[in-house]
């Protein structure tokens, strides 16, 4: 990811001065960083998979029995594995048009970019296999049962409101008793 990033940032930042100071640009750069970005967005979806990072709303999970979380989760990861299915064919279907297509300055075949659908998806669809394996065979505790990571600060947040509750609490509890 980091590598993507740098290539990126280079490519975009050289070709911003190139155009400034000597009116013109590389050309394969931009096509390039298009590219980059495509496989950062592919391995960042992977790792955010891996880590529970994507969005989600876990509101009615938390307040759900275990019965009922091992059931979001079972449909869940299975919904998921349906997807990650339909990105691989849909990789594979298109498949034969991306070897032929060539990108117009670098000359690359398109199966260099848009392959990454067959990584992203196998990848992916293991996680949700191995997911469904631990919530099956009784591994995965309940905790790990609401798949949503919490933002960084939102716990300091919380704890801030609850303590200006209570102390908005207390201030009208004494205002009624003067």
């Amino acid at each position: 990811m980091v590598v993507c990033l740098v290539a990126m940032v280079i490519m975009v930042f050289g070709n911003v001065v190139l155009r400034w100071v000597f009116n013109s640009g590389i050309t394969v750069s931009e096509e390039m960083s298009r590219y980059c970005f495509i496989w950062l967005t592919y391995i960042g979806a992977m790792v955010a998979m891996r880590e529970n990072g994507h969005l989600g709303v876990d509101t009615l999970v938390r307040k759900l029995p275990l019965g009922g979380k091992k059931l979001c989760v079972f449909l869940s990861e299975c919904l998921m594995l349906f997807c990650n299915a339909l990105f691989f064919i849909g990789t594979w279907k298109m498949h034969e048009l991306q070897v032929t297509n060539v990108s117009p300055v670098v000359g690359l075949s398109m199966i260099w970019i848009y392959g990454m659908g067959y990584i992203v998806g196998a990848v992916m669809a293991i996680i949700n296999v191995h997911k469904l394996y631990r919530l099956l065979s009784g591994q995965m505790r309940e905790d790990e049962m609401v798949m949503v990571v919490e933002a960084e600060g939102l716990q300091e947040a919380e704890e801030a409101i609850k303590s200006a509750q209570k102390a908005e609490q207390q201030r009208q509890a004494q205002g009624a008793h003067a």
